[in-house]
């Protein structure tokens, strides 16, 4: 909402006739006092709002990082490698030598 000169000073002089020109500067230091206090308002609700909106960001970037930290540390190849290393080991027969290598092996029979 813009004012032009002409729109001020016909505000100005309806402000003087209604209420005197005794009361102006009181009428000026009670409308900057007004000012302040809806100035100070709106940056309290500004904040509160600041407050309430970077909380859950906050809190999503703590449980991101987590996830990252177990992230780090998890290897599904390691498990995998030590079932094989545990398996192999834990066996007491000798591995069995392959088809090509066994002299005894005779191969599929067909009839």
């Amino acid at each position: 909402m813009e004012l032009s000169i002409g729109e001020m000073a016909l505000i100005a002089v309806a402000i003087v006739v209604l209420f005197g020109p005794d009361k102006l500067p009181q009428i000026a230091r009670d409308l900057g006092a007004g000012v302040r206090k809806m100035r100070g308002a709106v940056e309290d609700i500004k904040t509160e709002i600041m407050k309430e909106t970077d909380n859950p960001v906050s809190e999503i970037k703590r449980e991101i990082e987590k996830v990252k930290d177990a992230a780090k540390d998890f290897n599904p190849m390691k498990d995998v490698q030590n079932d094989i290393l545990t398996d192999s080991h834990s066996s007491n027969e000798p591995p069995k030598p392959k088809p090509s290598e066994d002299e005894t092996y005779e191969g599929p029979v067909s009839r």
